[in-house]
């Protein structure tokens, strides 16, 4: 049987359907072209933008350590959780109160720090978490919430080298001390890398390394962590047993300038500063200056004896114990009477100095006091170190003249004493101060004849002996070279009567000289105030501590064999005492 003809109507309603199709065909390849020929990189970069993400590598901030490698700061990787605060909110509310319990804090604040940020794509919830908390937090799976590797910066030492070492902020970057001096030092280049994140906001995937973080470099400073103990330990039992305001220590290698030790009281624990002042952080030993007082007489015999006009032996009459200069007047404790300049130094004679001062003129005296550094900053590059202050000598008046003879109308810092103290251990030549560890010293700059620092550490060592004013700071087994002093502290009406600071400085072994310390104890007030009864014997217990601790050998085998005779006899003398009792 015969199939019958397509009708006129049926063959019309097939052409126009085949013509829908095609050119259907013809819209969708023209959409297909357009899309992913004409239009391809923009929608690529739509798609990136909800799907990729280009996410920062940190970088391993370089380790601190002392002259022999023992660590003082350390970098250790932490997480810190961020959010997408959008697709957080998104999600499920009792997810959100899971996760501000694991914070620590309300959910109504996490949802209300979430909702005033909806326009970011980056907010930070908590940093610096330890990892099982990100752990638990990653496990919760929430939507737009994740977890970023971090460093956080630790201190094995804490408050001992705290003033010195300083510290970091949050995003690990110095803000105090050697951390911030050395920043650009031992921070490190971040890395990149991108991620891709499916629909539920999660990163499932990395795709691509587009730098690899570049660790920072360690640092070695000079400290030696043994004597920090050592010297962090005995200014703080100064200042407690003292009941001082505070305190400062500083020790030198007279050979090379290196900070062997630096303390400060009242110290911080650098690994917890929460609810702490910031005026604790302040490394008082380069940012704080106080008048140095009997602490200077050394540098004004030292420019007496450059000068040409004085000899070790040159007498100089103090009667009758003061002396008036205008309307002020300087005095004695007692009436020396007639003082040799080395008499001078021992018995601490502000008139003495003034004497030796009017003699001088202000140039001379201003001349030497430029040179081993007063006025000036030091080379150590530590962050906030001041000048202190040293008028130039033209603008002094007469009362400027020999008040500056005795350590008043002058402003230093422990550091800039500690430097000129070291100068004359090293025979008047000037190492540069440094915080870093020195294979070899750097070049030295000679300030002050070599004869007249050795004459005048000679005339210091009198200060320790018998009948000197800091006999306290004598060290069993070694000569000891130093000066005392007792500083009254300025207020807004003049001088205070009943606020001091004492110092002691000095160097050891005074034959052959290594190590210079500084100590500074800031208004004692339980009784004693004296530097020589206060500071001295701080000095005394760091010293010898640090010259055992170095293996320096004893230059006076005489003192020894003089005490251990004595300990002898008065042990005989004691068994004899018990025998007849």
């Amino acid at each position: 049987m015969n199939k019958p003809a397509d009708t006129p109507d049926c063959a019309g309603r097939r052409r126009c359907l085949i013509a829908f199709f095609g050119i259907a065909a013809i819209l969708v390849a023209g959409r297909v072209f357009y899309l992913q020929i004409l239009n391809k990189d923009f929608l690529k970069s739509h798609g990136d933008a909800r799907s990729i993400r280009t996410i920062s590598i940190p970088a391993h901030r370089g380790v601190i350590t002392d002259r022999n490698n023992e660590t003082l700061a350390v970098s250790a990787p932490v997480a810190s959780i961020w959010a997408e605060p959008k697709a957080a909110l998104e999600g499920a509310d009792d997810d959100l109160i899971k996760l501000a319990n694991i914070l620590g804090m309300p959910a109504k604040d996490l949802n209300r720090h979430l909702s005033a940020r909806q326009d970011r794509e980056f907010v930070y919830l908590k940093r610096h978490v330890q990892p099982d908390t990100a752990q638990r937090i990653r496990d919760l799976k929430i939507p737009g919430v994740h977890t970023l590797k971090e460093y956080k910066r630790y201190y094995p030492t804490g408050e001992v080298t705290a003033h010195l070492v300083g510290f970091n902020n949050v995003d690990d970057k110095g803000q105090e001390g050697i951390e911030l001096a050395y920043d650009h030092w031992l921070k490190g280049s971040p890395g990149e890398k991108r991620m891709l994140k499916d629909r539920y906001g999660y990163f499932v995937k990395d795709i691509e390394n587009i730098r690899q973080p570049s660790p920072g470099r360690s640092l070695s400073l000079s400290m030696d962590q043994r004597l920090q103990y050592l010297a962090y330990k005995e200014l703080k039992s100064a200042v407690i047993n003292h009941k001082a305001k505070g305190g400062m220590l500083l020790l030198l290698d007279t050979g090379s300038g290196e900070v062997l030790s630096l303390a400060v009281q009242p110290s911080f624990n650098p690994n917890n500063r929460a609810g702490l002042k910031s005026d604790r952080y302040r490394n008082r030993v380069v940012t704080d200056v106080f008048e140095p007082g009997s602490t200077i007489k050394p540098f004004t015999v030292a420019a007496a004896l450059i000068s040409g006009l004085y000899e070790p032996e040159s007498i100089i009459d103090t009667q009758p114990g003061y002396l008036k200069v205008g309307s002020y007047t300087i005095r004695d404790i007692n009436n020396y009477g007639s003082l040799s300049v080395r008499e001078v130094i021992k018995k601490s004679s502000n008139v003495g100095a003034t004497k030796i001062a009017t003699s001088l003129g202000p140039e001379r005296l201003w001349e030497l006091h430029d040179k081993v550094g007063f006025g000036n900053r030091t080379t150590s590059g530590y962050p906030g170190e001041v000048t202190g202050s040293l008028d130039y000598h033209a603008a002094w008046s007469p009362l400027e003249l020999v008040t500056i003879s005795y350590g008043y109308g002058m402003s230093v810092t422990t550091l800039q004493l500690g430097q000129a103290y070291a100068i004359l251990a090293a025979g008047g030549l000037l190492y540069p101060i440094t915080f870093q560890k020195t294979v070899n010293a750097k070049p030295a700059r000679r300030v002050m004849p070599e004869s007249v620092a050795l004459e005048v550490g000679e005339m210091m060592r009198a200060v320790v002996g018998p009948g000197g004013s800091g006999k306290a700071a004598a060290v069993d087994g070694y000569h000891v070279a130093g000066k005392t002093g007792t500083v009254h502290k300025a207020s807004s009406s003049g001088y205070a009567r009943n606020r001091y600071l004492s110092l002691f400085a000095g160097f050891a072994p005074a034959t052959a000289p290594r190590l210079a310390l500084v100590v500074v104890i800031n208004e004692p007030q339980a009784g004693q105030y004296f530097g020589g009864l206060v500071a001295a014997p701080v000095f005394s217990k760091v010293m010898e501590g640090a010259l055992r601790i170095l293996n320096i050998p004893p230059d006076n085998l005489t003192g020894i064999k003089q005490r251990t005779m004595s300990a002898s006899v008065s042990h005989q003398v004691a068994e004899n005492a018990t025998v007849e009792m």
